[in-house]
């Protein structure tokens, strides 16, 4: 990974985090900070990093590149919402060659599926502690920040994964949207 697109990739994941932590309550934003650097780190870069590897996996060169103006908005919607609403489309991960559908579709998925796989094992993590405790509240953080990401990157819009997965996979689509869905919704 080169430098400028780990800058890119660091002020990102930062300014993602602040949202989120903005989203929990503004009076206690130093506080929820570190969770949702955390939270968000290991949801947002490994969902782009997933896509990073399978685009390599594959023969394509890929690399993230950041949209200014899409962490702009996530942070005056976060701000302006009183944190009700997050928008998270910080940047995307750019696929260099003209990978086949089938590619395309499997290079889409990986980060979503990252996100479901993250979700549910910080999921079941926070179920061996008392639901009363620091810890549960911050693992339970962790799986729904996951499964927020990952159902929102199943949208079938263009340009979310979910508009290159479903009409390459409408099975392996639904699947995983209904996987995402109880953790978001919980």
């Amino acid at each position: 990974m080169e430098r400028d697109e780990l800058v890119e990739l660091l002020i990102s994941w930062i300014t993602l985090s602040i949202a989120f932590a903005w989203n929990v309550n503004p009076l206690i934003f130093f506080y929820a900070l570190p969770f949702y650097l955390v939270a968000v780190g290991t949801a947002f870069i490994l969902h782009e990093m997933a896509h990073r590897y399978m685009a390599n996996r594959f023969g394509h060169p890929a690399r993230y590149v950041m949209w200014r103006e899409g962490l702009i908005f996530a942070l005056l919607l976060a701000i302006l919402t009183n944190g009700r609403f997050v928008f998270a489309a910080p940047g995307a991960v750019y696929v260099f060659g003209h990978p086949r559908e089938e590619e395309n579709g499997m290079i889409s998925l990986a980060g979503p599926l990252a996100n479901l796989v993250v979700a549910y094992l910080f999921f079941f993590l926070a179920l061996t502690f008392p639901p009363s405790s620091d810890l549960f509240a911050f693992l339970l953080s962790v799986a729904k920040v996951n499964a927020f990401i990952g159902f929102f990157n199943m949208m079938p819009v263009f340009p979310l994964d979910g508009s290159k997965v479903l009409p390459w996979n409408p099975a392996a689509y639904f699947v995983v949207l209904a996987l995402l869905s109880p953790l978001v919704f919980m």
